[in-house]
């Protein structure tokens, strides 16, 4: 009888624990990266991990942009070269910096987003709206530019768009 009180009161603790963890103020809501010297937030909320490149298999009649599927964590995860989906450059060059970043699980997308560097985490409080960024024409995925404390453009990539986003869906070539 002892130990299903004392069951009951550990389950309790938690409970009341996971609901203060909820409640208190997220720290740090976008993940920094660079694609070819742009500036990039991702949401953490629909972020996955972080993992360095690993081999990636090369998928047939596919876009420029889908560099193939890889191996992350047991699962199989296209990988988009984020720069080159975005425009930004033709090719990818291996670098040392060089992370892979997947979709979060829940947003129904195994892929993982190429990106040239990590630079870190940033907080609401740092950025502020970016009123002298033209957004006309953007996709519905990137319509929000943000800027730094020290003045530095950000653009947001609102990763649920883009994973609902016609054309980044469509992955074969003509």
């Amino acid at each position: 009888m002892a130990n299903k009180q004392a069951l009951r009161e550990l389950q309790q603790r938690l409970a009341q624990r996971m609901q203060a963890v909820r409640e208190q103020p997220q720290a740090a809501s976008w993940l920094a990266v660079e694609s070819a010297g742009l500036g990039l937030l991702l949401p953490l909320r629909q972020s996955g991990e972080i993992f360095t490149p690993v081999p990636i298999t090369p998928v047939p009649y596919t876009l420029p942009w889908l560099l193939g599927v890889a191996n992350l964590r047991g699962g199989l995860h296209t990988v988009v070269d984020l720069a080159q989906y975005l425009g930004l450059r033709d090719a990818v060059a291996p670098t040392p910096a060089q992370r892979l970043v997947s979709v979060h699980a829940e947003l129904g997308l195994n892929c993982a987003l190429l990106v040239d560097q990590l630079l870190g985490l940033r907080t609401d409080a740092q950025l502020r709206p970016d009123d002298a960024a033209d957004t006309t024409g953007r996709p519905s995925f990137a319509r929000v530019s943000l800027r730094d404390e020290q003045g530095r453009p950000w653009q947001v990539l609102d990763l649920e768009a883009l994973a609902q986003s016609w054309s980044f869906l469509q992955i074969v070539a003509a």
